[in-house]
């Protein structure tokens, strides 16, 4: 029995054990362990909802799996021993593995700023969002309450413009080192520019944040921003685990990989999504949901051609859009090249919207469409043309 043991079931974990799934159903030689810390799928596309007190979708993982063969263990990967090629979940189970696809993701990086960590909410989670809300419903109140979200990044902006939206009493500060939106391009930026003015959500941007304090962000220069509430969208960081495991990584701790998405120190080991430090002609990828579902697809195509005794084959992939929503009532979509670079084209408004709506939802119908159509996957994203030969 070749054991495969997915680690995370965030967008790229789910749609690579998905579509291993798909690709050995009618196996008897295949067992696909999938591990996650909840037996719900976080919409991660969708937190900055959550955190203002919308209800989802309940998305059980153990549904979309049911009649595959492949089963989930809930809990929290502690350590992974590579030479034993074992994994210990909550310190008390031990997981053996053939094949193991590294998919643990990232979180905030709370830790790049004194105080972060102690006095700011985070996207890290669906607990982590509903706690925001409760916080932000606490303090939401005529004439009264202010939110500083940290992080002029697309995460940011989505949070400040939907927190402005749902709760026109509170005074919205986003600030941040760069322009919001600085990735877009004219007509997008303009049409950003002027929803956060709509809004009432006060821009700061070339603001370095030094230290978050209780009630406060302290800048560099000496000024200090006042908050009820802070909230941390600056930057994402990996967990120690792959490090302290003895498998190669890059300066932020993601895992080195080579072009067919294995790590470059232990090939049983592939790495996708946030995890991974994946490098195309243009550079290495930043972790999304658009680049990090493509991820999946490519390893379980993969390691189903080892299975085979065939080589794996080498990722390629290219950016299509960035989608921002700015409330429930617009949005902008950025078209880009493959390296990410901003297209002339652009969509706004209710169009946009539409478009948003379109690209948010669709994750759970494509795991879904994986476990019966596994080939699909690999028609569905852009490889880049030139850019990633």
């Amino acid at each position: 029995m070749h054991e495969i043991l997915v680690l995370g079931a965030g967008y790229a974990g789910l749609m690579a054990a998905t579509s291993l799934a798909g690709r050995t159903g009618r196996r008897d030689d295949v067992r696909i362990t999938l591990v996650n810390g909840s037996d719900r799928f976080t919409e991660r596309l969708r937190l900055h909802q959550v955190a203002t007190g919308q209800r989802l979708a309940e998305l059980s993982i153990p549904a979309v799996l049911a009649g595959t063969g492949a089963r989930l263990v809930t809990g929290w990967v502690t350590a992974i021993d590579p030479a034993t090629r074992t994994v210990r979940v909550d310190d008390e189970r031990v997981l053996r593995y053939d094949t193991l696809v590294y998919a643990l993701g990232g979180v905030a990086d709370t830790a790049a700023v004194p105080g972060a960590d102690e006095h700011a909410y985070a996207l890290d989670g669906a607990p982590a969002a509903e706690a925001l809300a409760r916080r932000l419903a606490e303090v939401a109140r005529p004439g009264g309450g202010s939110v500083a979200v940290c992080g002029t990044g697309l995460t940011g902006i989505e949070l400040a413009t939907e927190i402005a939206e749902s709760y026109p009493g509170l005074a919205v500060t986003l600030l941040g080192t760069a322009e919001p939106g600085a990735g877009l391009g004219r007509r997008a930026r303009t049409h950003l520019d002027g929803a956060l003015t709509r809004l009432g959500v006060r821009v700061r941007a070339g603001a370095e944040v030094v230290k978050v304090l209780p009630g406060a962000v302290a800048l560099a220069g000496g000024a200090t921003v006042e908050a009820d509430v802070v909230v941390w969208a600056a930057g994402v960081r990996v967990p120690p685990l792959a490090a302290a495991s003895g498998l190669t990584v890059d300066g932020h701790g993601r895992i080195v990989v080579d072009g067919a998405l294995r790590s470059v120190s232990h090939p049983e080991v592939y790495a996708i999504g946030d995890a991974a430090a994946i490098r195309q002609g243009f550079g290495v990828l930043h972790g999304t949901c658009q680049s990090g579902m493509p991820t999946g697809v490519q390893v379980a195509w993969n390691i189903t051609r080892e299975l085979d005794g065939r080589e794996p084959e080498r990722f390629r992939f290219g950016y299509v859009h960035l989608p921002v929503s700015l409330g429930r009532g617009d949005a902008v979509i950025q078209f880009t090249r493959p390296d990410g670079s901003p297209k002339r084209l652009a969509l706004t408004g209710r169009a946009a919207v539409w478009y948003k709506e379109t690209v948010s939802s669709s994750p759970w119908s494509s795991f879904q469409r994986m476990l019966r159509s596994p080939g699909a996957g690999r028609l569905a994203w852009r490889r880049g043309g030139r850019q990633t030969r």
